[in-house]
């Protein structure tokens, strides 16, 4: 099957194909014909598996047949918004679409928070099909009148879990309340907690739902291990499993320790860089293209950061701090095993936390084998050439 016979017109695959994007995944598949039809979708399912795709190119076929690039005056208002939880996730679903939407003379921008506004005001002025972008900004740029979202046809919803993890429930559903009267709208969530639950009832009728294929992290491309180790031997482990040609993501519950594990990793020769809310935007931004251009193997993030993190690439998780709730693994397991790649999921906790850590990995339906470890095993030396 091709991206044609979905419904896509010859630009838009043309610009798929430069994409690397030859022939759809399972969930492009099952959703491009649902959003060309005109039907609500809500997709299940962890990130990962060409979900920006499956609602990113039908939506700009959309709006070509309802319009297209005709209409090409300055200051024209937007007919599609796509929100996320993140200004990192805004930036990547942007580099995906924008290139699919100028391929027709579409125009997308960016709006999200903790850069100045004056770029992104200067955009909306001279006017922009798509707007991609978190709700805060976006909620600023309503208020302040330079933004109007009242001939927006298309709504997209990427990670709305985590957008009400981020106590966005009633921003976003302020800003759903000023599209327009009968809009499509398409949701994307790992899980349907309540806050999720009710931006469907309010706002998808009677919508197609597509699980994100495969999203369930029992899934088979993901080896999930938890090694029970000492506590003095952390530091030793960490360096071990980080000391790899592959890319690599290690996880740190704060900021002081996502900079002390990079100082680290940097000291025994190890190229790392970590990203964190202390970090400026023009920063996290460099230092993630240092990990997807390849300039560095080894990324440390605290969770809130590494929310925006969609590289392909990455084949090893290392959870330095293993996570408090089965949602958080769920979330940092996603990192890796995209898109049908293989990839490896290592927890290190001490003894005393094999209870609760049962129960999480129970909670989220993952099995995961549980080994007692020391860093001159012939196990850490094998994770570390996956």
């Amino acid at each position: 099957m091709t991206f044609g016979d979905l419904g896509l017109g010859g630009n838009i695959t043309r610009a798929l194909a430069e994409l690397g994007a030859e022939s759809p995944f399972p969930i492009q598949a099952a959703t491009i014909p649902d959003v060309l039809a005109g039907r609500d979708v809500l997709g299940r399912g962890r990130t990962g598996s060409g979900k920006t795709i499956a609602f990113g190119a039908p939506l700009v076929e959309k709006l070509m047949e309802n319009g297209g690039g005709k209409n090409r005056q300055m200051g024209r208002k937007p007919r599609a918004l796509v929100l996320a939880p993140t200004r990192e996730l805004a930036l990547q679903i942007d580099g995906t679409i924008q290139p699919i939407a100028r391929s027709v003379g579409l125009f997308t921008t960016q709006i999200y928070g903790g850069v100045p506004q004056g770029r992104q005001a200067g955009a909306l002025q001279r006017g922009v099909d798509i707007v991609i972008g978190t709700p805060g900004r976006i909620e600023d740029l309503i208020e302040q009148g330079r933004l109007d979202l009242s001939e927006v046809v298309v709504t997209v919803l990427d990670e709305a879990d985590h957008m009400c993890d981020l106590g966005f429930l009633e921003p976003v559903q302020r800003i759903l309340r000023k599209t327009s009267n009968g809009g499509q709208k398409l949701l994307f969530s790992a899980t349907l907690d309540r806050g999720v639950a009710a931006l469907v009832d309010e706002f998808l009728k009677k919508p197609a739902v597509h699980e994100v294929a495969g999203e369930d992290q029992a899934s088979s491309t993901i080896d999930h291990r938890v090694l029970v180790i000492e506590h003095k031997d952390k530091d030793e482990l960490i360096e071990r499993l980080a000391n790899r040609d592959e890319k690599t993501l290690i996880f740190a519950r704060t900021r002081a320790y996502a900079e002390r594990l990079t100082d680290q990793l940097e000291d025994v020769g190890i190229l790392a860089v970590a990203l964190h809310g202390d970090l400026n935007q023009a920063r996290r931004t460099r230092n993630l293209e240092k990990l997807t251009s390849g300039r560095v193997n080894v990324l440390v993030a605290t969770d809130v950061a590494a929310r925006g993190i969609h590289v392909d690439d990455i084949t090893l998780v290392v959870q330095a701090d293993a996570p408090d709730e089965y949602k958080t693994y769920m979330h940092r397991s996603g990192r890796t095993g995209r898109a049908g790649k293989e990839g490896t999921v290592v927890t290190l906790i001490t003894r005393s936390r094999q209870r609760r850590m049962a129960e999480l990995l129970e909670r989220a339906e993952i099995d995961a084998e549980f080994v007692d470890t020391h860093p001159s095993d012939d196990l850490v030396a094998e994770l570390a050439t996956r």
